[in-house]
């Protein structure tokens, strides 16, 4: 759970810090919006994917331990 938490904060500061560099540079409203959507979520493709690594192992884990819950309760 915790790679959760700090991969989605991360996630967030990447986007606030994109959004405040492209306001100082001038966009403004749905542009900007779009502009650091777009800008955070390619930066962060690149600098965060040993995060998104261990993110998706503890995902995939805790999927597998629900899966072998229910297929225990149902035998």
């Amino acid at each position: 759970m915790r790679s959760v938490i700090l991969y989605t904060l991360a996630r967030f500061a990447i986007f606030a810090v994109t959004a405040g560099v492209l306001a100082l540079f001038g966009a403004r409203g749905f542009l900007l919006l779009m502009l650091a959507l777009l800008v955070s979520g390619v930066i962060s493709y690149v600098l965060l994917s040993a995060q998104r690594d261990r993110l998706s192992a503890a995902v995939d884990g805790s999927w597998r331990r629900f899966q072998a819950g229910r297929t225990k309760e149902d035998a």
